[in-house]
């Protein structure tokens, strides 16, 4: 993924925040050349990954495969001892066209809530046997309302309602089309983007970066170490 497409996809994010009247918390604007001054003060930050994420999953398709998110506040499963925070909360931003693969998490449950613009889709599946998909109905829990759907539904998410993913179920999320781009909620348990995503097709997580203009703002995996 090129770094130019990378800036774009932070900046139109940016944006969209803004015009939903949400704000994010100062390291989210901090320049590679402020990094570069942030020493173990802000080790949080780097231990668990907060900032901005943006990924099109290895496929170099970003317009059609990928999504742009921006982590607030998260724990670390692997050094409780030092970050105890049970939760975490995103911003996720999905353009009409684009398309997040299916998968599951085995730890992580999570709330996604629209926050904004357009209808999301999210299909669900159960996790059967051999990590297919089950054809079992499906619990839908969305907004104090229970119910089940049959495998592979579409549940549909206008502005300001939401639905728990729970551990074991497969989850994609698509725009509705014509509804236009999607600003999304995401309080979960703690997220590890590293061993906690299971993705129904092989498929990686984090771009491959083709350098082809300087860095607007640094992605949470490219962080400076400490001095």
């Amino acid at each position: 993924m090129k770094r130019s497409e990378i800036n774009a996809a932070i900046r139109e994010m940016e944006e969209m925040i803004r015009e939903h009247g949400f704000e994010l918390p100062p390291f989210c604007g901090w320049t590679p050349e402020d990094w570069q001054h942030r020493n173990h003060e802000y080790d949080e930050i780097r231990d668990n990954m907060l900032g901005w994420d943006i990924t099109d999953y290895g496929l170099n398709d970003f317009a059609k495969t990928g999504f742009s998110l921006v982590t607030i506040r998260n724990g670390n499963q692997q050094m409780q001892d030092k970050y105890p925070k049970p939760y975490a909360e995103k911003l996720l931003m999905v353009r009409e066209g684009q398309h997040a693969p299916m998968h599951y998490h085995a730890y992580k449950m999570e709330d996604i809530i629209n926050r904004g613009g357009g209808n999301i889709l999210i299909t669900v599946y159960n996790r059967g046997e051999n990590e297919q998909f089950a054809d079992t109905d499906v619990t839908i829990k969305s907004d104090g309302r229970i119910y089940t759907v049959p495998a592979g539904t579409a549940v549909r998410l206008t502005p300001g309602e939401s639905i728990t993913i729970e551990q074991f179920v497969y989850h994609d999320f698509n725009v509705e089309p014509g509804t236009g781009a999607v600003l999304l909620g995401e309080v979960s348990m703690c997220n590890d983007d590293n061993v906690d995503n299971y993705f129904y097709e092989p498929i990686g997580r984090f771009p491959a970066v083709e350098e082809d203009e300087p860095a607007y703002r640094l992605l949470c995996n490219e962080y400076p170490a400490a001095e």
